[in-house]
């Protein structure tokens, strides 16, 4: 169960309200709504690492990269209280494997997971806030196998590779996805809205059963918020419950 968000920007989502202890004790105690499912509740911080922007920045690639010294406080908050670390990435003009390349260091360790947004992924001429964009299964694809060497290279354990997603569009040639073993790709339903749309889209996509479900929830932009156990009673129950 992850909080999301980018570092000392609370507009962008609960995990960066104040410190990562902060984002901590407050995911811990939403954490806790879902104990006694029958599951084991694996808390997670996925921060935004590569943030898309509406302005073009000095490469003209209308995102910005976390330093290190943005990236390292979530990581240390993350192994006090064994959370996972998952590092987003927005790559706005750019691409995902090159802006996942950014982050090696940190996605060479065995606590620390990725997830792609293509919600941000803007073609030559297009930009981010403007319209809603999307990426090649290729693209996905060739980040998930260098992500797979990194595994390999170092014997880590399988990695998670967290998928978002909430047009059809946004994933093209969907069915030519092809996830190597040593990740586990989850598809992350993350459009906010009312119960009826959300668990719409969640069904749709959850019909392509090669990969497990994440459903995001959305504290202020959610209609009706779903409940823990109205979470838990989905079928397929989700493998990654993410709140924004």
């Amino acid at each position: 169960m992850a909080y999301y968000g980018a570092a000392h920007t609370a507009g962008l989502g609960v995990l960066g309200q104040g410190t990562p202890d902060d984002a901590w004790a407050r995911l811990s105690s939403q954490a806790a709504e879902y104990d006694g499912g029958g599951a084991v509740v694996l808390p997670a911080y996925e921060l935004i690492a590569t943030i898309a922007d509406a302005t073009p920045g000095p490469d003209g690639m209308y995102r910005s990269r976390s330093d290190d010294s943005l990236i390292q406080p979530y990581l240390d908050s993350a192994r006090r209280h064994h959370v996972l670390l998952i590092l987003d990435i927005q790559p706005g003009r750019s691409d995902f494997l090159t802006e996942a390349k950014v982050y090696q260091k940190w996605l060479a360790q065995p606590d620390v997971a990725l997830a792609l947004d293509p919600e941000w992924r803007m073609g030559s001429d297009e930009v981010p806030g403007e319209k809603i964009g999307g990426v090649d299964a290729s693209e996905i694809n060739a980040t998930a196998s260098w992500l797979e060497g990194l595994v390999v290279a170092d014997n880590l354990p399988q990695k998670l590779l967290l998928i978002h997603q909430f047009t059809n569009g946004m994933i093209r040639d969907k069915s030519s996805l092809s996830i190597p073993p040593r990740l586990a790709a989850v598809v992350n339903m993350d459009g906010f809205g009312g119960q009826a749309a959300k668990l719409s889209k969640y069904h749709l996509f959850a019909a392509d059963t090669r990969y497990p479900m994440g459903l995001k929830l959305f504290y202020r932009q959610d209609i009706d918020l779903m409940s823990p156990s109205q979470v838990i009673g989905l079928s397929p129950s989700p493998a990654v419950i993410e709140y924004e």
